[in-house]
């Protein structure tokens, strides 16, 4: 099993900087992609980013290419979202979320567990 934690989330203004954090612990899956999605109010749960420990690779959603990065903290098991220049259309739920494969997904349902999710929202 593998409990996830994310942290972070608050209220900011358009154009600042946050940092989401997601700590790992349980059955990590070290080995596998770890993602970030997030939840506006009335919309279906959409993926963010996701990067793989294997080779390093990174995926983005177009919505925040150039603006967010995901990095993971091998030594914190612990995987993180650096979002800039952030946008009212940033707001919403944000949750980590990890899966027993090797290929990096981009489906919500493609994952196996999840965080609680952070709020994120941003006023503009």
């Amino acid at each position: 099993q593998v409990q996830l934690v994310e942290s972070g989330g608050g209220l900011v203004q358009a154009g600042d900087s946050l940092t989401l954090s997601c700590a790992a612990s349980g059955r990590t899956f070290s080995s596998h992609p770890m993602a970030w999605f997030r939840q506006a109010p009335g919309k279906e749960r959409e993926f963010v980013a996701a990067f793989r420990r294997s080779d390093g690779r990174t995926v983005y959603a177009d919505s925040v290419k150039g603006r967010f990065t995901i990095s993971r903290d091998n030594a914190k098991n612990t995987v993180l979202l650096q979002m800039n220049s952030l946008k009212p259309d940033d707001t919403a739920v944000y949750y980590c979320a990890v899966h027993r494969g090797l290929r990096i997904k981009t489906q919500a349902a493609q994952y196996d567990y999840w965080g609680q999710g952070t709020q994120v929202t941003v006023s503009s």
